[in-house]
């Protein structure tokens, strides 16, 4: 690692970090969405569901990424 060890730093931070934005973002946000669908709980479509993780994931992303890559 060089001088693009930031840049790398950043593509694995919003990986990790903004993986679980989605139902399809990581496989355990699809199972948890099709096992309650398949058990007659209401879920949130695909967007409503990124606006909820939008609320609460978004602002926590930019106060890790200030904490961590000052």
């Amino acid at each position: 690692m060089t001088t693009l060890a930031p840049t790398l730093a950043a593509i694995s931070a919003g990986a990790v970090f903004m993986g679980a934005n989605t139902y399809i973002g990581n496989a355990p946000n699809l199972m948890v969405k099709a096992i309650a669908e398949d058990r007659g709980v209401k879920m949130p479509s695909f967007f409503g569901y990124m606006l909820w993780s939008g609320a609460v994931l978004i602002p926590l992303f930019v106060v890790m990424s200030f904490i961590w890559f000052q």
